[in-house]
């Protein structure tokens, strides 16, 4: 059964990159004529985030940089120090190339090096990747600022947003305004626990054609299919206002109610997330709801998301708080779409 299984997902694999390198000559084709000024040597990648998405996506990027010149094969990524079991946690993830509190039973490649200090792991980087939870963005961005090659780029994994007194502000203006750089987005139905198995996932890449062929480059695999899109900002508000809509799945589950319900609260959720990011954008994004960071990431989210899960457990735990439901099950990681929800009754948006 497994050589049965192996052996499809290598023929699906097979004929998938034939199809997508159709198709990325196509795109090429109708995107000539912008480019970006990119150093001609390899490129220096940095993941910024240990998480379960940042261990993840340190797992796609070192398979493509290990078998490409265009990058240089290791990968450095940043790992906020903690001790697990008496050992450092960057310690273990060099040795035994696992992550084991936050991706167990999952090998990361021997080119991902986990690096606890900031500075030393974005020193002279053209690629910086973030995946932090966004409450923690900020304080980072200075060390980064004095470390990155002064040709660097970014792309923000980060699904959460900010406000100010003018109304919502990206995460990746935050990183654009500190950095002075440009940033892309990669967002989508993306349960990093199946993408580390290597189940076959979607994603999308919102950004400048300038920059979005190169970053494809980086993330996409066999089993990680992406799509490049222009709308950056719809692609990155989809990819917080979906946690908002998760916690009421949560609820619906939480209370017993069925499929039915929260079919309901999907569907009225997406027309909301529509709504808010036609008056961020000033245009309905249709095209990028039945994207992979549009109404796919609302599905997985709403069914098998940590925001689904702790809302339930609001639900049925009564008397509990959100940070205590918090640290009781998701071993260190942070809940966001509660945040998100405080954010958008922040008096500059309503």
């Amino acid at each position: 059964e497994a050589e049965a299984t192996a052996a499809a997902r290598a023929t699906l694999g097979s004929a998938w990159r034939r199809t997508m390198t159709i198709l990325d000559s196509l795109r090429g084709l109708a995107a000539k004529g912008e480019s970006a000024s990119l150093p001609e040597g390899p490129l220096k990648v940095c993941i910024i985030g240990s998480g379960n998405w940042g261990s993840t996506a340190a797992k796609l990027v070192a398979e493509n940089t290990a078998r490409s010149d265009r990058f240089e094969t290791d990968v450095n990524m940043w790992v906020f120090e903690e001790m697990v079991d008496g050992r450092k946690l960057s310690e273990i993830i060099n040795e035994e190339h696992e992550n084991v509190k936050y991706l167990p039973d999952v090998r990361l490649p021997d080119n991902v090096k986990a690096v606890p200090d900031l500075a030393a792991a974005c020193e002279g980087s053209h690629v910086l990747v973030f995946v932090v939870p966004h409450q923690f963005l900020p304080k980072l961005l200075p060390t980064i600022k004095d470390n990155m090659a002064p040709s660097a780029f970014g792309i923000s994994l980060i699904k959460g947003i900010e406000f100010d007194k003018q109304g919502i502000v990206l995460l990746s203006d935050v990183i654009r305004k500190e950095l002075n750089i440009d940033v892309s987005v990669l967002m989508g139905a993306n349960v990093a626990n199946e993408i580390a198995r290597e189940d076959f996932a979607e994603a999308t890449i919102g950004g400048s054609s300038a920059y979005s062929g190169i970053l494809k480059q980086l993330f996409q695999t066999s089993y990680f299919r992406v799509n490049t899109v222009a709308n950056a900002k719809a692609v990155e508000l989809c990819g917080a206002l979906k946690n908002v809509v998760a916690l009421g799945a949560g609820f619906c589950d939480g209370l017993g109610y069925g499929n039915n319900t929260k079919a309901a609260v999907i569907r009225i959720g997406l027309i909301e997330m529509a709504r808010v990011i036609e008056l961020v954008t000033g245009s309905f994004p249709l095209e990028i709801l039945v994207e992979s960071c549009g109404v796919a990431d609302l599905i997985t989210t709403c069914y098998g998301g940590r925001n689904r899960k702790c809302a339930e457990a609001f639900v049925r735990d009564a008397g509990k708080d959100w940070d205590t439901i918090e640290a009781e099950l998701l071993n260190g990681q942070r809940l966001q779409g509660t945040l998100t929800c405080l954010e958008l009754q922040a008096p500059a948006f309503v």
